[in-house]
């Protein structure tokens, strides 16, 4: 079992940045392909980026693409989503994901959720 617990959520202004957090335990992080999904009010759940297990590739959505990076510590076990530039249009609840072994795009293939963290953006 792999538990996944972000943080870093909040109110921000559009144009603004936030740091998202996923802190893993359970289970050693190098050996999953992590990943960020949102989900808006009222709509369902998409992908937004993610990462394999060493951290060499990395995938995003089209929508954040340029002002999004994700990136991951494995000594800490800890997985990060920065976010720049942000829109309204990016406010959501924002879930980080694991899969054993390969990267993640779809949420079926998702093996493990976190809770979820708000990000609010104002225009």
């Amino acid at each position: 079992q792999v538990q996944l617990v972000e943080s870093g959520g909040g109110l921000v202004q559009a144009g603004g940045s936030l740091r998202l957090s996923c802190a893993a335990s359970g289970r050693t992080l190098s050996n999953y392909g992590m990943g960020w999904f949102r989900q808006a009010p009222g709509k369902e759940r998409e992908f937004v980026a993610t990462i394999s297990t060493t951290g060499a590739t990395t995938y995003y959505a089209d929508s954040v693409k340029g002002r999004f990076t994700i990136s991951r510590d494995n000594a800490k076990n800890t997985l990060y989503l920065q976010m720049n530039s942000l829109k309204p249009e990016d406010t959501a609840v924002y879930y980080c994901a694991a899969r054993a072994a390969v990267m993640i795009t779809r949420t079926l293939d998702v093996g493990y959720w976190g809770k979820g963290t708000l990000v609010t953006v104002s225009s």
